[in-house]
């Protein structure tokens, strides 16, 4: 339970620093985007690339990077 919310987190991360948006979400905010965009990204995309506690890296990260472009704006 805590690794998933950990490697959420991360995906939020790495995706917030690719996409420049998402900065003002908070802890909570990341780790609910990376879980919904690890979930979007399985989906749409499979389960390929290396994976972390049995989540795809790589089609995970693309979903959230989905998710951030579609609903959150950038900060000027």
């Amino acid at each position: 339970m805590i690794g998933s919310l950990f490697v959420g987190f991360l995906i939020a991360l790495i995706a917030s620093s690719i996409t420049n948006r998402g900065e003002s979400m908070g802890c909570i905010g990341k780790i609910i985007l990376g879980l919904l965009g690890a979930s979007l990204g399985q989906l749409l995309f499979g389960d390929w690339g290396p994976k972390l506690l049995g989540t795809a890296i790589v089609p995970s990260i693309l979903g959230a990077v989905i998710l951030l472009t579609i609903f959150w704006r950038r900060h000027s």
